[in-house]
This record gives C-alpha cells, structure tokens and sequence, in this order.
C-alpha cells in the first residue's frame, strides 16, 4: 500500500513539473529574463512613505503624523541602510518602509542626504528577520540599447516592473540646488510617479542606476526618463552611512551669480565674488570683489580653467573637481586685469547636504 502511495506522490510531483516546464516553455528568452530579474530581485525593492508632523490648528499642541509623500528605495546592506532619492524624503519627519509581501510598515530615520545628487541614505529602525542587499552592478561599462528594467512603487501600485532599453548615456540633467547631475542613464522603462529612488536594473539583476527624473508635461512617464548612475551611488553612500554627508574636493570660493556676471559683461570664465581666506584659493592668492570707500565694486579675478578644462558655470567646477581628492593640487588658468595667469590651488574639504 504505501509503495502505491509513493508510486502516486512521484507521479504527481512529476505532472506538476512537467506542467511548470510547459508553461516556462511558453514564454521568449526575454521573457523568462524580465520574470527571473523580478523574481530574484523585488524582495530588495522596498516602498518609503514620507511622514510630516503637522499641527492643525494654533490650539493643536499635539502634532499629527500625515503622509506627505511616497516613493521607492532599494536595500543596501544587511545593516538595514535603504537607499533612495532625496526629494523622496525632503521635508518629512520620519519614514516607513514596506517590504514585499509584508504587511507591517517598519520604521526608518534620515542617515544622510546629498540633495545635489538626489541620493539620501534611510536605516530602519526596526527591521523583518531578512534583508536582501541588491546586487550592484557597474554603470561605466553601459552600452546604448541594452536592456533595462525598473521596479518601484508608481502611482501607489506596489512593485510593478517596467522594462525597456538605455536610449542615451551621460546626460546632463538640472538636480536640485540648480546643480547639474552629470552622466545620468536616460532610459524608455516607464518611469512614473512613485518609482523614484527605485532600482534601474541590468539584464543581470544588477543595480545600475536609481530612478529618479520625469521629463513630461504631464509628469507622467512619456518614453524618457533619467536614473542616477551606480557609479555615484557607490561614490556618496559609504560617506553618508559613515559621516552622514559627503566631503568633496573644493577651492573655497563664492563665485557672482550669472546675472552679476550678465551685468558685468563677461561671458566666459567663473567670476569670483569672495575667497575664504583659509581655503586654497584664499592661500594661492585669489583676489574677490572688492570695494572703494564710495561703495563702488570692482570685479576680482575669473577662474578661466582648472588643469585646462574650461569652466564657464558652478556646475562646470563641480564636473571638474569631482575627478579629484582633497589635498590635490590644481593649477587654476585666471584673468586678472587682462592678464591670463596660472595659480596652483590645494584642493580643500567642502561638505554637501
């Protein structure tokens, strides 16, 4: 009897594997890779629900907690670091992750942030009995037209997959703080509301970007959309889960807004407003805006190039110096009364936030 019952239970176990393999016999190559990616990677893909504490009345002396936003964010680490966009989580007080196919809501506190690189670094307060790091890939090595994929929360729909290809490579795109991200992925995965600061994956499953920018009318996904590369990813978030900001290479300047510089005539070059006096330029001898005793400003030196790279913008200087350390020393192309001269400039410590 029980060698029938056996007989029967392999029988079974043999019609149920034959009916997998059929029906995974149905699906494209492509097909069985967009399900597997999924599949292997969604329990990394977590939702951030943004918390305010707002007060609704003078007499309201208890604040109360509303959502003031939602997005998407991946795990980093088995410490319980989450990754996400920073306008995810501008303004909010607190944070709670969910989890695929779990129900609670855990709570998570701001690490660190780097709003001029749209990066901000969660870690839950308390966390399920399993994290599941994403697999982190590389960005420099992207071609134009592989394949992407992107997971996120859009529109309040829990993961949700959306795949398509890499349309173009190193973009230049306006982040917040009116600084220019450079090298951003733009891709034709529908990237909607509500899947920023989700993962932008390779065919692999890897992590090569984080969704982050809509170009539409409508804000809705419209065939373009952007992602910050791995590759700055994998450069800011040891720093903030370590420091809680980012310390980048700077020459301690305040350099004339672009309508000072309209004003004054000058097209080219960064026209520098102030120097810090214990900062690089300071120490080199870089000369700002000065007065006369009757109030009228007479504009200081213009940083024309920075070890021969053209700098015309802040963002220009940001692009340049990000190539650098602190403590390197660059040689600084400057216009002063007429003249181009060159000033090596040592490279001092400057935080984002």
């Amino acid at each position: 009897m029980k060698s029938i019952k056996a007989v029967i239970l392999i029988f079974s176990l043999f019609l149920s594997l034959a009916s997998q393999s059929s029906e995974s016999s149905l699906l494209l190559e492509d097909e069985k890779n967009t399900v597997s990616v999924f599949e292997n990677t969604v329990k990394s893909v977590v939702n951030v629900t943004n918390i305010k504490k707002a007060r609704r009345g003078f007499f309201d002396y208890d604040a109360t907690e509303i959502p003031v936003g939602a997005g998407t964010g991946f795990v980093w680490d088995t410490d319980g670091h989450i990754i996400t966009n920073y306008h995810v989580i501008e303004g909010g007080d607190s944070f709670l992750i969910t989890f695929h196919g779990d129900k609670k809501q855990y709570k998570a506190k701001l690490v660190g942030k780097v709003s001029n690189k749209d990066v901000a670094v969660l870690k839950l307060v308390e966390r399920p009995k399993t994290l599941y790091p994403i697999k982190v890939g590389e960005s420099k090595i992207l071609k134009v037209g592989q394949k992407t994929m992107a997971i996120g929360n859009p529109f309040g729909l829990d993961h949700t997959i959306t795949s398509g290809i890499i349309s173009a490579l190193d973009r230049k795109i306006m982040g917040i703080g009116n600084v220019r991200i450079y090298g951003m992925i733009q891709t034709d995965a529908s990237i909607n509301p509500g899947n920023s600061g989700g993962p932008l994956l390779n065919s692999r499953g890897q992590l090569i970007g984080m969704n982050t920018v809509i170009y539409s009318k409508s804000g809705s996904s419209a065939g373009i959309g952007f992602a910050v590369p791995v590759a700055i990813i994998k450069r800011v978030v040891p720093d903030l889960i370590k420091n809680g900001k980012v310390t980048r290479p700077g020459i301690g300047i305040g350099p004339a807004s672009e309508y000072q510089k309209a004003r004054l005539g000058i097209e080219k070059g960064i026209v520098v407003l102030y120097v810090d006096p214990e900062g690089g330029a300071g120490k080199a001898g870089l000369q700002g805006f000065t007065r006369d005793q009757y109030g009228r400003h007479y504009p200081g030196d213009i940083i024309l190039a920075i070890d021969k790279k053209n700098v015309n913008t802040i963002d220009d200087i940001y692009h340049v110096l990000e190539a650098y350390k602190v403590g390197d020393i660059v040689k600084a192309d400057i216009l002063r009364e007429g003249k181009i001269i060159t000033k090596e400039i040592k490279l001092i410590p400057i935080n984002d936030n």
